[in-house]
């Protein structure tokens, strides 16, 4: 049995869940926030049978696409006391999924 973790921006994860779901994959979704940027995204964790990875990855893939927004002011990012003397970036790529597949010793359902 294998736990996958995806990080999914939020615009996407709607469709990933949805898509997950009609598949038959059970989901557990937590809102969550990038550390660098501190843009929300949620993290999905979906419990699968090693022959369930794969497909369950492509669905992902397939529902997040990688896309330019603004980038959030260096003041939402660091403390005002802190804000380092960065060129200001305008934009920046988010999107698409981080996704980390672990190896699962031990599953109950209770």
């Amino acid at each position: 049995m294998n736990l996958i973790l995806a990080i999914v921006n939020e615009h996407d994860v709607a469709g990933v869940v949805d898509a997950l779901t009609a598949k038959g994959y059970g989901v557990t979704r937590i809102n969550t926030a990038s550390g660098l940027l501190k843009m929300p995204n949620v993290t999905v964790l979906v419990g699968v049978e090693d022959d369930q990875a794969d497909g369950a990855v492509e669905i992902i893939r397939a529902n997040c696409r990688p896309h330019i927004e603004p980038a959030p002011p260096p003041s939402l990012i660091w403390p005002e006391e802190h804000v380092p003397p960065l060129p200001s970036p305008k934009e920046v790529m988010v999107g698409g999924a981080v996704i980390f597949i672990l190896a699962v010793k031990r599953y109950e359902h209770l």
